[in-house]
């Protein structure tokens, strides 16, 4: 006779939940031990198919999606941004925003944790279950303009345009062609109020037209993107540079030691700070 366990694994395995199947033996004997009752005996299995699945749909959303890297909104240093309202963020990671097809724009200067809140942002509407998809600026443009270059501009809008979240990083790093800009144009109009999208950005809205070549074209792109959005302005130091930091504090000599006391100089040369 097959024992209860035997046609739980059996069901588990028949309703096609690996990560509960997994799970469930270790359970039950935290069951048996008198670890845990029988709600939290369920709660855990379905837990473990639940982190199971998720993990599967990052994995498939690294693959298709075009993220450089897995960086979660749980990983984020809020105390080295002092300026960043903690509320906000925790208010967009619930996704309403992806859901009213709205847009978010990260606005600050180099390093202070931009891309990371947007892949973030991104990670958690992928393990939604939401298609999303990252490039920076240059990227999107240059693969719009080689559609275009192959007669195959309307199906390359057609595939940034379907995604439920789009990521444009990177505004302001890197100059934009007027073909570019126009391209670009053309794509936030279609993704205008049919699909939310997250953009970075290193200059204010007011340097937007020296971007992209042309004042009206800026305007227009912005009111198109500031009408249904959310604005996060951060101001603080840089991560990256706090990393530089911290290494040249491990690695610089004490004061008087004999060999800084010792060695020369360089004449003629200034040390500038480079912040990427």
């Amino acid at each position: 006779m097959t024992s209860l366990r035997d046609q739980i694994r059996a069901q588990l395995a028949d309703l096609k939940m690996p990560g509960a199947l997994e799970a469930v033996d270790p359970v039950l004997a935290r069951i048996d031990s008198g670890q845990i009752s029988a709600p939290e005996a369920i709660r855990a299995v379905l837990d473990a198919q639940i982190s199971l699945r998720n993990n599967r749909r990052l994995e498939a959303a690294m693959r298709s999606s075009r993220l450089p890297a897995v960086k979660t909104l749980a990983d984020f240093d809020f105390s080295f941004q002092p300026s960043l309202k903690r509320e906000q963020i925790d208010s967009l990671a619930t996704l309403g925003f992806v859901e009213r097809r709205e847009n978010v724009v990260f606005l600050g200067p180099p390093g202070v944790g931009k891309t990371h809140l947007a892949i973030g942002l991104a990670i958690a509407a992928a393990q939604s279950g939401r298609r999303v998809y990252y490039g920076t600026l240059g990227e999107l443009i240059a693969s719009l303009e080689e559609a275009q270059a192959a007669g195959k501009l309307m199906p390359r809008m057609k595939t940034l345009t379907h995604p439920a979240l789009l990521v444009v990083d990177e505004i302001g790093y890197l100059p934009v062609s007027r073909t570019g800009a126009m391209l670009f144009f053309q794509l936030m109009s279609r993704r205008y109020e049919h699909a939310a999208t997250v953009l970075t950005s290193n200059k204010g809205f007011e340097e937007w037209g020296e971007i992209f070549g042309d004042e009206v074209m800026a305007a227009a792109l912005i009111d198109r993107l500031l009408h249904h959005c959310h604005i996060v302005n951060i101001r603080g130091n840089s991560y990256r540079m706090r990393h530089h930091a911290e290494l040249w504090g491990q690695h610089r000599l004490p004061e008087g030691d004999s060999a800084s006391a010792s060695s020369p100089k360089p004449k003629g040369r200034k040390t500038q700070e480079v912040t990427a």
